[in-house]
């Protein structure tokens, strides 16, 4: 059977990989988006105001503003019952003359919207299929599917999740760690409005954070122990809604359970480096974070736009988009955002695990001081929380 031709070939359908499928499209590249119909996703994400920028360039924002809920406020609350606790710590969008931080953004209508503009991209084709088989060659890169067909390129951007057949196949390793958490994540109604504030609990197991939602509506992401999460997962949503009233203090007043549930491992993990072999790596096919500052998909966000600006580079000076020089530039641009930021959430993470009192102290004079000294607070929220693009 003859072998199907693009210039890129993305696998993978979740947001990131829409997002460098639509990119890279519309830079100019002819691109053949491998994914197979996306599942029914109850989650919702909170993108950062950089991935804000990125998707607005991209035109698709228009459409998803009006399911999306601002943060305008993002507030940090030691729950726990350590000999020293951390102050609260808050951070408020109009000290940087913004509107929002970001907003959240249920994950069914994001994948939609960049799943719709793709296809009216010029150059834009889609194969609703799996990857069974990737083979780097020295001039193409040829996938096998499932179906039995096969299709080369010239570069593939792998948006195939942690397990990624495609870094695999590519020969960079994935270095990770099992945390001794579990995610519930699931949406909820309440009481009292939530004016636009995130807030994130911290508590010894995990954080526990609400997330706004239009109306009187949130996204909880609630880290436990695995036996905690097995326990939670067992309740009936009336149960887990009464528990979560408990776990947020009633700041929201009466927490209820809307729709289905999610619970997922805490898995922590980088690629060794983000590229090779004709290939580049973008959202968990190159890094898996704890939930924690709302940094993994706004990491694969500025994962798809550089991978974007590189093959339009490459493109534009008629150079090979899967050469040594292209994958070079792409590895060495995503690696100090992915590392840096990996280790900054796994660290927190891990002071939150830690039984050590100098440790729970270290955390909350750190939190007191970037509370406290305006500099250094509008620093960290331009930083670390607003999610500098760093394209």
């Amino acid at each position: 059977m003859d072998a199907d031709h693009s210039e890129v070939v993305v696998v993978g359908g979740g947001p990131a990989g829409l997002l460098a499928a639509l990119l890279a499209a519309r830079a100019g590249a002819a691109t053949t988006l491998i994914a197979p119909p996306p599942p029914q996703d109850a989650r919702t994400t909170a993108l950062l105001e950089g991935s804000v920028a990125v998707l607005r360039e991209a035109g698709v924002w228009d459409s998803l503003r009006g399911a999306a809920a601002p943060l305008r406020t993002l507030r940090i609350v030691d729950g726990g019952r350590r000999l020293f606790r951390a102050p609260e710590a808050t951070f408020r969008a109009s000290e940087l003359g913004l509107e929002a931080f970001g907003w959240n953004v249920p994950n069914t209508a994001l994948t939609a919207a960049l799943a719709e503009a793709f296809m009216r991209a010029p150059g834009a084709a889609r194969r609703f299929a799996q990857a069974r088989e990737s083979r780097p060659g020295e001039k193409l890169i040829a996938l096998t599917l499932d179906d039995g067909s096969t299709i080369e390129a010239r570069v593939a951007i792998a948006a195939d999740g942690r397990n990624s057949l495609l870094r695999d196949a590519a020969g960079i390793s994935f270095k990770s760690h099992r945390a001794p958490q579990t995610a519930l994540a699931f949406a909820v109604e309440h009481d009292r409005e939530h004016e636009g504030v995130s807030t994130e609990f911290h508590f010894e197991e995990g954080p526990f954070t609400l997330v706004p939602m239009p109306g009187r509506r949130s996204s909880i992401v609630w880290v436990a122990t695995p036996g905690q999460a097995e326990e939670l997962s067992a309740l009936s949503p009336e149960a887990l809604g009464k528990a979560a009233t408990r776990k947020s203090g009633r700041i929201l007043g009466e927490i209820r359970v809307t729709g289905s549930i999610g619970r997922f491992p805490i898995t922590v993990g980088a690629a060794t480096c983000f590229a090779a072999r004709r290939t580049l790596l973008v959202g968990e096919a190159g890094h898996v974070l704890p939930p924690i500052g709302a940094q993994g998909l706004n990491l694969g966000v500025r994962d798809a736009a550089r991978a974007a600006a590189v093959i339009a580079a490459a493109l534009a000076e008629r150079r090979d988009p899967g050469g040594a020089q292209a994958l070079g530039a792409y590895s060495r641009a995503r690696a100090a955002d992915v590392l840096t930021r990996a280790a900054a959430t796994d660290l927190l993470n891990l002071s939150l695990l830690s039984p050590l009192p100098p440790v729970h102290f270290a955390r909350g004079v750190g939190l007191a001081a970037i509370s406290r000294i305006g500099p250094l607070r509008r620093f960290v929220m331009r930083e670390g929380l607003l999610g500098a693009p760093g394209l």
